[in-house]
């Protein structure tokens, strides 16, 4: 018996096209604005529209919908072209611009005034809201509605000249003013704007707006399928009205999908640039945010983002994710692809107190228990090391602690039992070291100990360890279950600095964005920003305790 696939709806309806005919071959795009830069949400959009092409040997378009001056710049697009790229969405040498496409745009709100379907309108942006109606009530005709096709066309040239004022004329589609679908009552197409294009300069005064030159760009590059978020579906009929007024044969074909929401973050570059404003976050790029930079620099990968969104699946229906099914898929990602290691974040000094004090004792260890071909690494173990500020307590709560006390003996991971012989503090009565001794005849894997520790504890050596500088973050916003976002509240101890960790000294040998799995903690990225060659930060990708269920 053959295994069924499971086929999106999506899918289902690219079928069907390709059975009667309509497409051929399938090409998709990207389409974003170069204002910002781009989140989860992006991400998946930008996965649906290349997994979907690819599925079907078709091609994948990016292409920016650059037709606002007035917040578009450049290292936006390159930004952009590097995320995309990052997450695996081979756009080849496809990479178009609607501001290429001006002449023709501009042609085409020609064309749509010869037909009668397309006129200037001079009411202010107040009186347009009042003229548009109530969900429950039909707009008002503009007065200039029924301006003669020689009067738009020499008005919208006189826009194109540069002759009007910002926002004292509008092109708006004739379309009606008392359809129950608002976006269809007489919509603006094109706009007056005295700003220069980062990419086109100072020719040109008007400039389209995106749901009037979205379809026509579409149209332009062939592309069969606009996939995009439901947030567009009200925006459908316009869609396919500008492309049958304009007559465009074979037209591309809107089809949309719920878009991303994520549970105790936020996406919106609204809700977002006050955070960075206020200095909340760091930036962007902050590890906390769900932008694809913050998330790279955060340690995901794009193999567990593209997991993720499988796990998410296609559909219609709008819905909230849990962050923890994200968190998941990294850790699932992770688990057999990076090394374990030893790092201690908050340090306790030990000194061994029967250990040759010049001597270095290099004790083997396997660097993934579930995946051999990641090989072994050997850890220097010295007189002196640190531990978990956390792994030792001088009056233990009850019997079943199993860490560091005063007469108690635990085992270091991969190397010896110590017991704790002497507690030095500081003038404070802040313990700063632990005198301990260390029995010989129990190094790690030497055979069998009839003494049974009361526990394990990770160390690192510290004279060979490496010191690092450790972030640990947590979740952006605190969120009670089933909230709406507008109950979010920010979270104070999202991000906390460690500077003075130390680690194995086997991170020395990896680059930034390289990953580790770090005992007990959780795993850990190289940052790409903040290390440099005087400084090793490293922050929390992901802990080892999973919430998904």
């Amino acid at each position: 018996m053959e295994e069924t696939i499971s086929k999106s709806f999506i899918e289902h309806i690219i079928d069907k096209d390709i059975q009667e005919g309509r497409t051929s071959t399938v090409i998709t795009r990207f389409p974003p604005e170069p204002n910002g830069y781009l989140h989860i949400g992006h991400a998946k959009a930008i996965t649906t529209n290349y997994t979907i092409a690819e599925k079907y040997n078709g091609l994948f378009n990016l292409r920016f919908d650059d037709t606002d001056p007035s917040k578009e710049k450049i290292e936006f697009v390159e930004s952009i072209k590097e995320d995309v790229a990052w997450l695996g969405a081979n756009y080849e040498d496809r990479v178009f611009f609607a501001s290429s496409y001006f002449e023709q745009l501009y042609d085409s709100a020609i064309e749509l005034i010869k037909r009668g379907k397309a006129y200037v309108c001079d009411l202010t942006p107040e009186q347009m809201r009042e003229y548009r109606g109530t969900l429950t009530e039909p707009g008002k005709e503009s007065p200039y509605r029924s301006r003669s096709v020689e009067e738009n066309l020499d008005l919208f040239e006189r826009m194109k000249n540069g002759e009007f004022p910002d926002g004292t004329k509008i092109l708006r589609a004739k379309i009606d003013m008392a359809s129950p679908n608002m976006n269809m009552r007489d919509p603006g197409i094109y706009r007056i704007s005295h700003m220069e294009h980062y990419a086109a300069g100072d020719k040109w005064c008007v400039y389209p707006l995106y749901d009037f030159a979205h379809p026509i760009e579409d149209a332009i590059e062939g592309v069969s399928h606009s996939l995009c978020g439901l947030e567009f579906e009200d925006h459908r009929p316009l869609y396919d009205w500008v492309l049958e007024a304009l007559e465009w044969k074979n037209p591309p074909r809107q089809v949309e999908f719920a878009e991303l929401s994520l549970s105790h973050t936020i996406l919106g570059k609204r809700r977002i640039r006050p955070l960075v404003e206020e200095g909340l976050i760091d930036g962007w790029d902050d590890p906390r945010l769900a932008t694809i930079r913050g998330l790279r620099r955060r340690g995901y990968t794009k193999e567990s983002i593209r997991k993720f969104f499988e796990m998410v699946g296609l559909s219609k229906s709008k819905s909230k994710v849990d962050i923890a099914m994200l968190e998941h898929a990294l850790r699932e990602d992770l688990k057999l692809k990076v090394p374990r290691i030893m790092a201690v974040i908050d340090p306790l000094k030990i000194t061994i107190t029967n250990y040759d004090p010049d001597k270095v004792e290099y004790l083997p260890a396997v660097n993934n228990t579930e995946n051999e071909e990641l090989g072994s690494h050997d850890i220097p173990f010295t007189r002196e090391i640190y531990i978990e500020r956390e792994d030792f307590m001088e009056v233990p709560p009850n019997k079943k602690y199993r860490r560091l006390s005063p007469g108690v003996e635990v085992r270091l991971m991969h190397a010896y039992f110590v017991r704790c012989e002497e507690v030095i503090k500081d003038e404070n009565g802040q313990v700063i070291e632990l005198k301990c001794t260390y029995d010989p005849a129990t190094k790690s894997g030497s055979g069998f100990s009839e003494r049974k520790p009361k526990g394990t504890i990770h160390w690192v050596s510290a004279s060979r360890g490496v010191p690092a500088e450790i972030h640990m973050y947590d979740r952006l916003f605190v969120e009670a279950k089933d909230s709406e976002d507008s109950t979010l509240v920010f979270n104070e101890n999202s991000k906390l600095v460690y500077p003075k960790a130390m680690i194995e000294p086997i991170v020395s040998e990896y680059h930034v964005e390289d990953k580790f799995q770090f005992v007990r903690h959780g795993y850990f990225n190289i940052d790409p920003k903040e290390t440099t060659d005087s400084k090793l930060v490293l922050n929390l990708a992901v802990s080892l305790k999973s919430s998904y269920k």
